[in-house]
């Protein structure tokens, strides 16, 4: 068999989440004449894959605990067969693996994380790569920075980029006043100068922000004469009210930090919303000449081409069409027939 670490289906979608199920929703039953399972810790699972998949509940421990002790046990059991871990550290000194690496942010930047966050993935992380057959990362430019941080060969990484999932689609409803941004509520999404930004404007526009807080991060709050009417928080939304927002949002902004693919504007553009977003580490590889950029440690610079694109119907409309036509170099179908190759030629 091959098992599948599937914490990610007792989780909440956010961007590797959504990664995860994705592609394993595409890959087949069967791998290699070997069968795929997924193993799960006994939490409840609150994301459901497409087919019928095998999914085996295991142990009483959860979180890391599970991962590094009951899992690895279950491995053991089961005479040691490839595993494929989507997210997290992975069990640290199992060796045959494939593990998944979206972006090195943790170690780059380790205040945007709480500090026992951090300091877990600063000293597991570098030890799990060596025991692993494969890593896989999410863009070329993550490629480039495990190669560079951790000496490991070029040769030993491979690149599965991400896709928007097939729900999002563009339905043509009336855009309405407002600019969107969808993101975890955490330091690396810079919401705080984009909330800056979109004050200086002299419109009648609003902003809403999606997203919600989580304890992996350190705790990010606004403060309190930067905050107004005209700005929404919506809290975490479910896919379906993605994307209705979506579809009637006139702007979409994206001003990360810091991103190992960055999701949500590839979902913005398949429901036909124009983008701009942050030029920062991956988004130009991903996005090319797609969206309109910005320098996202400038407030002047967001508020300079949000105020453009809301004020240019002409360029708005162009930035849609780019962003459809951008869209069809992403496709979950490739992403996991990718994967599969992988698989098979280490089976």
């Amino acid at each position: 068999m091959i098992v599948v670490n599937a914490r990610f289906l007792t989780q909440k979608i956010t961007g590797i989440q959504r990664y995860a199920i994705e592609i394993c929703n595409m890959l087949p039953k069967i791998i290699a004449n070997k069968k795929l399972v997924f193993v799960v810790p006994n939490e409840t699972i609150i994301n459901k894959l497409d087919d019928d998949k095998d999914i085996i509940v295991l142990g009483k421990l959860k979180g890391q605990l599970w991962e590094q002790l009951s899992l690895p046990a279950f491995l053991n059991k089961n005479n040691n067969p490839m595993l494929i871990n989507f997210m997290g550290i992975s069990p640290v000194f199992y060796k045959n693996k494939i593990m998944f690496l979206y972006d090195l942010a943790y170690r780059h930047h380790p205040e945007w994380f709480s500090y026992s966050f951090q300091k877990l993935y600063n000293l597991l992380i570098p030890i799990s790569i060596k025991n692993t057959k494969i890593l896989i990362t999410d863009s070329n430019y993550v490629k480039e920075d495990i190669v560079n941080t951790y000496k490991i060969s070029p040769s030993k990484i491979d690149v599965i980029y991400a896709a928007p999932s097939k729900k999002f689609i563009n339905k043509n409803l009336n855009r309405e006043k407002f600019i969107l941004t969808v993101s975890s509520i955490d330091p690396r999404k810079n919401l705080e100068r984009v909330i800056k930004a979109f004050n200086k404007l002299n419109s009648d526009y609003k902003l809403v922000i999606v997203g919600q807080k989580n304890k992996t991060f350190s705790n990010i709050g606004f403060s309190a004469e930067i905050m107004n009417d005209s700005i929404i928080f919506t809290g975490y939304l479910s896919d379906d009210q993605l994307v209705d927002i979506y579809n009637r949002a006139e702007l979409f902004i994206y001003g990360s930090l810091f991103e190992g693919f960055g999701i949500p504007p590839l979902e913005a553009q398949a429901c036909g919303c124009a983008c701009i977003i942050s030029n920062a580490t991956s988004l130009p590889e991903v996005y090319q000449s797609s969206v309109e950029y910005f320098n996202p440690h400038s407030i002047d610079n967001i508020k300079n081409v949000m105020e453009e694109i809301i004020n240019n119907k002409v360029k708005r409309e162009k930035l849609e069409t780019l962003g459809l036509l951008n869209l069809k170099r992403f496709n979950w179908n490739n992403s996991a027939a990718k994967l599969k190759s992988i698989i098979e030629e280490l089976l």
